[in-house]
């Protein structure tokens, strides 16, 4: 059975957009689309029972989805408004999802998503992607022309999630790839006798990153031999360098590995960096 893809809705400008994203993207792979808004019973609103403020949360939900509803007419909508907390009623929904669509607020010091922090806890959290969608974001965002952008490091399984991801998006929006690997000089202590050797075969370290990302994008040209590649290698900092391209996408996808320290989960700096200053969509992946 296809897995829905599930868009995450609390009234603002910003999940109203990624509904909007996510409805166009259900249309594109021929999924249902599921709107999830979670809600808490405000106990300070006296003269408001819980059946009323359910009633008042589901009634705005209904008008949101309502328009999506009377332009794609043809799109499976389900709905689902749950009282609880919103990172665990939006973590749940985002596992039996194909991808969660959450709304993302604007450039500061410290991120901001959709309900606060929430949806930067819904992302270190999910086992499958996680697309946040800007108040700004429009269907001519992605006219042709625009490149899905994804980021490749490390060895061909690193980012294989973030590759298929990218490849069946560009797929579904007839779109080409820009995969891009960026490399930086590693200090001299990290050379051992096995990675010269490598770096000699190769010929130098610019044509081994190529070779590199070559390799990793080898079997999904061949799983999708219909989208248009091109590939970049550039020195410098992979967060800058995804920046530099997301300038001319439609959408990045960042792979993501969460961490876990004393203050708790966090994902890596590459790809807090692309959510907290790209100004296109962004998919964020787990590793498989």
């Amino acid at each position: 059975m296809t897995r829905p893809i599930t868009a995450g809705v609390d009234g603002s400008e910003e999940s109203l957009a990624a509904l909007d994203w996510a409805c166009r993207e259900a249309v594109r792979r021929g999924s249902a689309l599921r709107v999830v808004h979670a809600w808490r019973y405000a106990e300070s609103l006296a003269t408001a029972d819980r059946d009323t403020q359910h009633g008042w949360v589901s009634q705005g939900v209904a008008d949101a989805v309502r328009g999506v509803s009377e332009r794609h007419p043809e799109l499976r909508v389900g709905v689902d408004v749950v009282e609880g907390d919103p990172v665990d009623v939006l973590s749940g929904a985002g596992t039996e999802a194909e991808m969660l669509v959450l709304g993302s607020r604007g450039h500061g010091a410290v991120l901001g998503f959709l309900l606060g922090s929430v949806g930067r806890q819904v992302i270190t959290e999910a086992s499958r992607p996680v697309v946040l969608v800007r108040a700004g974001d429009r269907p001519a965002a992605e006219a042709a022309g625009r490149d899905v952008v994804v980021g490749q490091h490390g060895d061909p399984e690193d980012s294989a999630a973030a590759l298929r991801f990218a490849f069946e998006t560009a797929a579904a929006r007839g779109a080409a790839v820009r995969a891009v690997r960026a490399w930086t000089l590693p200090p001299v202590f990290a050379y051992s006798p096995g990675s010269l050797k490598l770096l000699d075969d190769a010929g130098g370290l610019e044509p081994y990153e190529r070779q590199a990302l070559a390799e990793a994008l080898r079997p999904w040209r061949e799983r999708f031999p219909g989208v248009p590649v091109a590939e970049q290698v550039e020195m410098g900092s992979a967060g800058q360098v995804l920046l530099a391209a997301a300038e001319r996408a439609q959408l990045v996808v960042v792979g993501r590995r969460a961490h876990r320290g004393a203050v708790g989960a966090r994902i890596g700096s590459v790809a807090h960096g692309v959510l907290h200053h790209a100004g296109c969509p962004v998919a964020v992946v787990p590793h498989a």
